[in-house]
């Protein structure tokens, strides 16, 4: 058996194996989409192979669409050579259920595959002629927060792009300069309307991606590079969207463990693929059961029906109490407090902690006694059941091979917005108390044992990465169990309102926090004691 349009024509033999096939007419719809495409996404990563292409193989299955979706890669274009094309672009969904049992798909709804290499010709032109078509409704992203950044971390401007601003939309070599030309040649090709809908997860994504392509045509007008019209076209609602968008679906690295159930199967040429890039690959993507998509609802040039593949349609103000449900209260925090503890206790499974006592009733306090109360309910999904379904479907999932390792990454840049909102309305609201947060602040006091790289069982750990390590670790770094005089050395952190959202002081909840810490540092098996005692 081999993943190929070839291999795939003894439909029977990949049933047999329990695998479901696309239930359509491939050939003509990878006709229809060549001539009229409707849809081209940008990033050719798991969660696009796991969630978006899928949702447009269901609804191509059930007959209720007629172009597939073109896919394009500007960062990685081993993915598309190495992984995409040998395979004819399909992809095996293999989805990891809660229940034990195991979904697999063969994925067909990609029809072509794109390189944004402003240096070739051909796969240049191609993405041209795809951008000149007055089908194309939409051109969506998931290239990750720091794919629209146009600056490092000092602030300063990248290389390409500060080539790019002074070279023109002829042959950028940025990632967005890239897309910005794609869209200055829709412009001039009669100033076509578009929707450019940034699918990442973060906050208020569209305007992230608007923020970085106006700065292109900015600076394009600027040098006499393109039109000042160009930058009228970008501003101009009725002709380029840039929508809000909530996602939020759990995709891990493609696992060995469901590598062996494929394999199994006697399919060929599964072998994952590390590219030059270190990005790993491979023919399979595995992932969560739950799925969640809620776009604001402006399309200029109007857009494919995936509300009936379960995508969500809204306003711009529903997306926002949707994302600020997901990530200020009902996941993202209780993802957070188990990364932190789970790595003290010596977890290497997000999963296996949903079995710890002491750990279930914490993130359930969190979610529903701390959290909960300062939701606002969004109205297209109930917060308590988004919460019911994180704790007793997604986080205890035993086939999701999660690690705490893998969400403690980068703690020091979710506490603010995970934890430090909900602190905010607490102190914002008139009937609400800051003396009924007694989980936030255990989870703060377990990041600053966290930072100390030591596990409850006396053993060094290696931390997660974090781009301020070098310098919250020093201020912990004198700290030994059993100490109590510690207040003084942790004070410039629990004072600094980038990393908790506010000053912990003066927000009432500096004296619980380093009670916590005292008692997390008494020794060895103070942090199992110190849940036991609290949670």
């Amino acid at each position: 058996m081999e993943l190929s349009t070839l291999g795939l024509k003894d439909r029977a033999q990949w049933e047999a194996k329990g695998y479901q096939l696309p239930q359509f007419d491939r050939a003509a719809v990878t006709e229809a989409t060549r001539e009229n495409p409707c849809w081209i996404h940008f990033g050719a990563g798991n969660i696009f192979r796991a969630f978006q292409a899928n949702v447009m193989q269901n609804i191509l299955n059930r007959g209720e669409m007629e172009t597939g979706l073109i896919v394009a890669e500007g960062f990685d274009y081993e993915i598309i050579e190495k992984m995409n094309r040998p395979h004819d672009d399909y992809s095996i969904l293999v989805t990891l259920k809660a229940d034990g049992s195991v979904e697999k798909t063969v994925v067909g709804s990609v029809v072509e595959s794109c390189i944004l290499d402003s240096e070739n010709e051909g796969e240049y032109g191609r993405l041209k002629e795809i951008f000149c078509k007055q089908s194309l409704q939409m051109v969506s992203f998931t290239i990750t927060e720091k794919g629209y950044s146009l600056v490092n971390g000092k602030g300063e401007l990248l290389p390409a792009v500060a080539a790019d601003f002074a070279a023109g939309p002829e042959k950028p070599a940025s990632y967005i300069g890239k897309v910005a030309s794609l869209l200055y040649t829709r412009f001039k090709n009669g100033q076509l309307p578009i929707a450019m809908v940034s699918m990442d997860n973060c906050s208020h994504n569209g305007d992230k991606l608007y923020a970085a392509i106006h700065t292109f045509a900015e600076k394009w007008a600027e040098n006499g590079l393109a039109e000042k019209e160009f930058v009228s076209y970008v501003n101009d609602r009725e002709k380029v969207s840039f929508p809000w968008s909530m996602i939020d679906k759990i995709t891990p690295r493609p696992d060995a463990s469901v590598e062996e159930i494929l394999k199994k199967d006697e399919i060929d040429g599964l072998d994952p693929v590390v590219t030059s890039k270190n990005t790993y690959v491979a023919p399979f993507v595995n992932a969560e059961e739950c799925e969640y998509l809620v776009i604001e609802d402006w399309f200029p040039n109007g857009r494919p029906e995936l509300e009936k593949g379960g995508i969500m349609f809204t306003d711009r103000a529903t997306v926002d109490k949707v994302e600020k449900m997901k990530v200020c209260t009902c996941l993202n925090p209780l993802h957070t407090a188990l990364a932190v503890f789970g790595c003290l206790l010596g977890y290497t499974k997000i999963s296996d902690e949903m079995k710890d006592a002491e750990l279930r009733k914490m993130v359930e306090r969190i979610g529903y006694t701390e959290g909960l109360p300062v939701v606002v309910d969004p109205g297209i999904l109930d917060p308590k059941e988004f919460i019911d379904t994180v704790l007793n479907v997604r986080i205890p999932n035993p086939f999701m091979p999660d690690t705490p390792q893998r969400i403690a990454t980068d703690t020091s840049q979710k506490l603010a917005i995970r934890f430090g909102e909900t602190v905010k309305n607490y102190l914002a609201s008139k009937d609400k108390d800051i003396k009924n947060l007694k989980l936030i602040p255990l989870v703060f006091a377990g990041w600053l044992r966290y930072l100390m790289a030591v596990d409850d069982n006396g053993e060094k750990f290696e931390l997660s990465p974090d781009p301020l390590l070098e310098t919250v670790c020093p201020v912990v770094a004198g700290i030994k169990f059993g100490d109590t005089d510690v207040e003084e050395m942790i004070r410039p952190l629990l004072t600094n309102r980038a990393i908790f959202g506010v000053d912990l002081y003066e927000a009432g909840l500096a004296g619980l926090t380093v009670q916590y810490f005292k008692e997390l540092i008494a020794g060895v098996g103070a942090v199992r004691a110190t849940l036991k005692k609290y949670v």
